[in-house]
C-alpha cells in the first residue's frame, strides 16, 4: 500500500473510531522487532499500532502490539499440536505457519477467540487479512489491517465468519489498561428498570451506548454504555435484585464512588453488596485487592 493510502485509510479509522488519549503499548523499536520476526511489517499496522495501542474495537476485535510485557499481547504465530503438521495437514492448516515462506503472522484475535492474520507473502503493505475462526475455518480478504478493521466496524467486510457490530451503536475502541472492578447489588427502589436506568446515566452523563439485550417481559437483560469524559465502562443488570457493574482507571477510585453513589441515591436504591469482579466481597469500596486490577 502507497503512503498516501495507507494514510487515507488510517485517516478514515481515525475519524470514524476515535483513538485513545494515551495508547498502551504503541511504542518500541520497530527494527528490533522486524529482525525477531524475519520480516518487514506493513506500515499501515505501524500507524494503527502507535495511533490506538493495545485494546479492542467494539468490545470483539482486539488489536495486539509487538510492545510491552503482557503475555496477552504481541504479534505471534500458532504453535500446532506436536502430532500435527501443517506440512502434511493442508485440510486443517491450508496454509503455513510462520516463520515458513509465505506463512500466517497472527497481528489480533476476537471475542470468540478467533485469530486475525497476514499471509505473509509478497511486499508487506499487500499483504491480505486471512481470518482463522475457533472452528478451524478460513476466509481471505484482499486488504491490509487498518482497512479491515474500518470495512468491519463500518458493516462492509462481508465476512462469514465474524461476528457483525449491534446495529445502530457508533463504533468505539478500548486501550488495554489496568482496571478496577465493582458490582454493587442493589435493592429494587420505587421506580421501574427504564426510569432508574435514565436517572443513572443522567448522573454519569456525558454516556454513549455500549449495547443492551432484554428479555420479552423485560426480567432479565442487560445495558452497556460509558462514560464519554472518564472513560468508565458500565453494565446494567435488570436481574432481581439488580446491580451496577462498572470498570474504571484506580486512580479514579474515589470519583467514581462519589458519583456512582449519588447515582444510586437518585434511583431510589439501596447498595446492598459491593463485590470485585471474582464476587468477592468487599467491606467498603476502596478495599483494593490485587485481583481487581488487570
Amino acid at each position: 500500500m502507497a503512503d498516501s493510502e495507507t494514510s487515507a485509510t488510517c485517516d478514515r479509522l481515525v475519524q470514524l473510531v476515535a483513538p485513545p488519549a494515551a495508547p498502551v503499548d504503541a511504542h518500541g523499536d520497530w527494527a528490533l522487532v522486524e529482525t525477531a520476526i524475519g520480516a518487514r511489517l506493513p506500515d499501515d499496522y505501524q500507524r494503527l499500532v502507535e495511533t490506538y495501542g493495545w485494546g479492542e474495537f467494539c468490545d470483539f476485535l482486539y488489536l495486539r502490539t509487538p510492545f510491552g510485557t503482557s503475555k496477552h499481547n504481541g504479534i505471534e504465530w500458532q504453535i500446532p499440536h506436536p502430532t500435527d503438521s501443517p506440512e502434511q495437514d493442508r485440510e486443517r492448516y491450508p496454509y503455513p505457519l510462520h516463520p515458513a515462506p509465505g506463512a500466517m503472522l497472527i497481528w489480533g484475535t476476537t471475542m470468540d477467540a478467533d485469530r486475525l492474520c497476514w499471509l505473509t507473502e509478497g511486499d508487506p503493505e499487500k499483504w491480505p487479512v486471512v481470518v482463522w475462526s475457533s472452528e478451524g475455518w478460513y476466509e481471505t480478504h484482499a486488504v491490509g489491517a487498518a482497512e479491515f478493521i474500518e470495512s468491519w466496524a463500518c458493516g462492509h467486510a462481508d465476512s462469514g465468519l465474524l461476528a457483525d457490530m449491534e446495529p445502530g451503536l457508533a463504533p468505539w475502541f478500548n486501550a488495554f489498561r489496568p482496571r478496577t472492578h465493582r458490582c454493587l447489588r442493589l435493592s429494587e427502589g420505587p421506580f421501574s428498570h427504564p426510569d432508574r436506568l435514565e436517572f443513572l446515566r443522567e448522573a454519569l452523563a456525558p454516556t454513549t451506548d455500549r449495547g443492551s439485550w432484554h428479555s420479552t417481559h423485560g426480567e432479565t437483560g442487560q445495558d452497556h454504555f460509558a462514560t464519554v469524559d472518564t472513560d468508565w465502562l458500565l453494565t446494567y443488570d435488570a436481574s432481581r435484585p439488580h446491580q451496577i457493574r462498572i470498570d474504571f482507571p484506580p486512580e479514579d477510585s474515589g470519583q467514581a464512588q462519589q458519583r456512582l453513589f449519588a447515582a444510586v441515591h437518585r434511583m431510589g436504591c439501596e447498595v446492598l453488596r459491593i463485590t470485585t469482579a471474582s464476587g468477592t466481597s468487599l467491606p467498603a469500596w476502596d478495599t483494593a485487592t490485587d485481583e481487581d486490577e488487570g
